[in-house]
């Protein structure tokens, strides 16, 4: 058995031994601190990032979080609120070992949620897009060293990253509610400083639809030892380039803005959350 291993093995360990009686997730939400989101399912017990050994990846507190263990009318549900994230210094190890720890503990599919940028002109800050690929400027990846073949092969097939099937489960239910489906590649990059007009030009050019600084990671991970992933951005802000130069907004109007979008975002996924881990 290898170190990594040992280390999955050991916070796996420590989650279940807090799981509730009868409590069997095959599905997790990772997400940001969306407390509107968590509200929508019932609580039967929360453990805290940091009484998991590994599982915070840094001491940043705007890191910290927690999991929830949480039901629908038809199922368990696992919910990690809050993510290590790589700008804040986190390595791409750290990000994957939370994902590997989710396979040990029977998960079988992934939605990630993640706050984003939109780079195509046709879409909307307030509205949400659904992934179906990205492309990785990150520099780095959460597999990159030594493998360990028990947890995935060394070149895992990214051909369906974002699970097929799972989109189309998904996309049904954002069609069934009639809410815009912004059909979308993510592009990951580190952050966390705002891109430059050219950036966003390049970005859009090379067939991006909108950007994120999260979910790359999550994703590979999850390709790598086979859990099914699906990814929702929450669209906050506009990277239009032709727009970005005329934009004679203050900071202090951006960042009023870019939080009256993302609130909007929220309640559009809110109300149709539970439905998704039903129907997935």
């Amino acid at each position: 058995m290898t170190e990594q291993t040992e280390k999955i093995i050991l916070s796996s360990d420590i989650i279940r031994s807090r799981f509730p009686k009868k409590f069997k997730p095959e599905i997790c939400i990772i997400s940001g601190n969306i407390s509107e989101i968590i509200k929508e399912f019932k609580h039967l017990g929360e453990l805290n990032y940091n009484d998991i050994p590994g599982f915070n990846g840094t001491e940043n507190l705007k890191s910290a979080g927690k999991i929830i263990f949480a039901k629908t009318k038809k199922r368990d549900v696992l919910i990690l609120n809050g993510r290590p994230q790589y700008f804040d210094g986190t390595d791409m190890r750290s990000i994957g070992h939370r994902i590997y720890v989710l396979k040990f503990l029977g998960i079988k599919k992934i939605i990630s949620v993640d706050e984003i940028a939109h780079l195509n002109p046709r879409f909307s800050c307030g509205e949400i897009a659904l992934i179906y690929d990205h492309i990785n400027l990150m520099g780095d990846n959460p597999l990159i060293g030594k493998n360990d073949d028990t947890l995935g092969i060394r070149f895992p097939d990214m051909s369906n990253a974002y699970d097929k099937e799972l989109y189309k489960n998904i996309y049904k239910v954002l069609q069934d509610n009639k809410i815009r489906i912004n059909e979308s590649v993510y592009l990951g990059i580190t952050g966390p400083e705002s891109e430059t007009e050219a950036e966003a030009r390049f970005y859009r050019d090379i067939g991006a639809d909108i950007l994120g600084y999260s979910i790359v990671p999550e994703n590979i991970t999850s390709v790598h030892c086979g859990i099914a992933f699906g990814a929702i951005g929450l669209i906050s802000r506009e990277l239009v380039a032709d727009r970005m130069s005329d934009d004679s907004r203050t900071q202090k109007q951006k960042e009023k803005d870019k939080s009256q979008s993302y609130t909007s975002s929220v309640k559009i996924l809110k109300n149709i959350v539970r439905e998704i881990a039903d129907k997935i």
